[in-house]
């Protein structure tokens, strides 16, 4: 099994690309346009989000510290109305020079089960404006899919962080292996789901168990496959084989 493994240059070029367009779509519907694959939220609650997440994630990735920051923004104190889309855009500008200016290799809190680098939020915000460009543009009926090599990379990022970090959206019990493909990236990924536990294997150590043949088989888009593990889009938008069920165990919120 190979896995695509993204790079500071290619986060920072994503983010360069998905922020613009996110501002593009919410400038474009009024601010209390429903956002329908963000239930009971509009286009001005999701740009206050992303402002907010960006504030969040700036004040902290650049203290060189492992240990947890001990705030976060409040809610009511956020900007409203015609102020919104300028708070964002001023988070956004900031966020961007604060990463660009980073070591990858800095020492970074995060909340997975993955090393404490700063890189770690490169990949992560490069996937979160990318997703919420995705809902922005819903909103709009006029979603575009997520790039293929970052969807890849955003599919294991639910696989290697999300999950084991416990995000899981249903909580189980799991029990059973599930393969995912990638067509379009010509990548494919292993877990095997034990009650609350999730592991992602490599082919070669796959056939080391004697339960190593997959209940479900997914194959579809890589931006498809990103989508519907974050709930945006139905399963069914997968070519599924198996068991469909063990599929619910794998998606977050």
């Amino acid at each position: 099994m190979s896995r695509l493994h993204g790079t500071k240059d290619f986060w920072i070029g994503t983010l360069r690309a998905e922020g613009p367009a996110f501002r593009a779509a919410v400038a474009e519907a009024p601010p209390e346009t429903p956002v329908p694959s963000c239930p009971e939220w509009t286009t001005e609650d999701l740009t206050r989000h992303l402002a907010g997440v960006y504030h969040w994630v700036r004040e902290h990735v650049g203290r060189g510290v492992t240990g947890a920051p001990t705030h976060r923004y409040a809610d009511d104190a956020l900007p409203t109305g015609a102020e919104t889309l300028q708070w964002w855009q001023d988070e956004y500008d900031q966020l961007m020079g604060v990463l660009d200016g980073l070591d990858p290799e800095a020492p970074a809190w995060n909340w997975a089960p993955q090393p404490k680098r700063a890189s770690f939020w490169h990949r992560r915000m490069a996937h979160e404006t990318a997703v919420h460009r995705w809902d922005a543009q819903m909103a709009l009926a006029a979603a575009e899919p997520i790039e293929t090599k970052l969807a890849a990379d955003g599919v294991s990022e639910v696989l290697d962080s999300w999950l084991p970090a416990g995000r899981r959206r249903e909580p189980g019990p799991w029990q059973g292996v599930a393969q995912l493909v990638a067509q379009d990236a010509a990548q494919e990924w292993y877990l095997r789901l034990r009650g609350q536990g999730v592991a992602l294997l490599d082919t070669g150590t796959i056939l080391d168990d004697d339960d190593h043949h997959a209940r479900v088989h997914a194959v579809g888009s890589a931006s498809d496959l990103l989508l519907a593990l974050y709930g945006r889009v139905d399963l069914d938008v997968l070519e599924i084989t198996g068991d469909a069920a063990l599929l619910r165990g794998l998606r977050v919120s």
